[in-house]
């Protein structure tokens, strides 16, 4: 199937194969392999990327129902040498170890704080369910999204 995509700011066009991952597309198809791979199985969030604005996991999307869609990945995120504040609070509150978590709970996290631009620690804590983390208690994730919200004018109850 032929399917056109705006990927970061750019459309790509591309013949996929119905079956074809949203992930696996991203990564070998247009080379964005900020969005990484960690379950496949849609249980971990490592691969979560924003779909016309709302977090998904890319491998629970086919490519093909990307089509017509407007999909931000974390390569995308940030404008020229501006990390975008969420990344620059995760930065300074620590909020990553491995770092092979973090591109899935930036993404969510872009997501929640622009449902809820002033979140509670429960509110952070319930908008991340489903992205897991291996090597942190999520003591620092949550600490990050909170100095997010600050970063962006909302700061956290």
């Amino acid at each position: 199937m032929r399917i056109s995509v705006s990927v970061d700011g750019t459309v790509y066009e591309d013949d996929v194969e119905p079956r074809t991952l949203l992930v696996h597309w991203l990564r070998q198809g247009i080379g964005k392999v900020g969005t990484v791979v960690g379950c496949d199985t849609s249980n971990c969030g490592a691969c979560t990327v924003l779909l016309d604005g709302r977090s998904v996991k890319s491998c629970s999307v086919l490519a093909v129902q990307a089509d017509g869609s407007t999909v931000t990945t974390i390569q995308g995120l940030s404008t020229g040498e501006e990390w975008h504040p969420v990344q620059t609070a995760f930065k300074e509150c620590h909020g990553l170890q491995c770092g092979y978590c973090t591109p899935g709970m930036v993404m969510s996290t872009v997501d929640l704080l622009s449902e809820n631009p002033s979140p509670s620690e429960a509110e952070i804590r319930e908008g991340l369910e489903g992205n897991l983390c291996r090597c942190t208690g999520y003591h620092n994730i949550v600490k990050s999204v909170a100095y997010a919200a600050e970063l962006m004018g909302g700061g956290s109850r």
